[in-house]
């Protein structure tokens, strides 16, 4: 799909505010409301806006220690990646999981847990516990300097 510039504002502005009325959102591009419409269809059909959500405060949810975990696997074979990524994607404290290369770890997750108790049941009783998990480093969030969910548009 090749975007003009009233699909590159329309992304934009609902990465910001995906609550925005369609009305006010034809306002701010400069559209009337059924084209813009049609335009936000389009690129939800077309899998360019995948959904929409809310944005939660995790403190405020007492979810307030944060980690990036490395995970080294035993063997680099698809079924072992499959496994592993088939597993993962059912631990709710996982926030994002990526395969990685160029470090001593196969795969980097973010995930949210309310204290290092939890953290700790999160790696014995979760992580650990998937076939196939040989190693396990923890670096722990002290600060987050820059969260974006928004993608520049370009």
């Amino acid at each position: 799909m090749k975007l003009d510039k009233f699909d590159k504002a329309i992304l934009d502005i609902l990465q910001t505010d995906g609550h925005i009325s369609n009305q006010e959102l034809a306002e701010r591009i400069g559209l009337s409301p059924a084209p813009c419409l049609r335009r936000v269809k389009a690129l939800e059909q077309n899998g360019l806006i995948t959904g929409y959500q809310a944005l939660v405060d995790a403190k405020k949810l007492g979810l307030s220690l944060m980690a990036l975990i490395g995970i080294s696997m035993d063997q680099h074979t698809p079924e072992r990646f499959a496994n592993f990524e088939a597993s993962i994607v059912n631990v709710p404290e996982v926030l994002e999981c990526l395969l990685i290369t160029g470090q001593q770890s196969d795969y980097l997750l973010k995930v949210v847990v309310k204290d290092m108790d939890d953290y700790q049941h999160l790696l014995l009783h979760k992580i650990t516990k998937i076939t196939g998990v040989t190693g396990v480093h923890t670096s722990f969030v002290l600060r987050n300097v820059i969260a974006r969910a928004r993608l520049p548009v370009v």
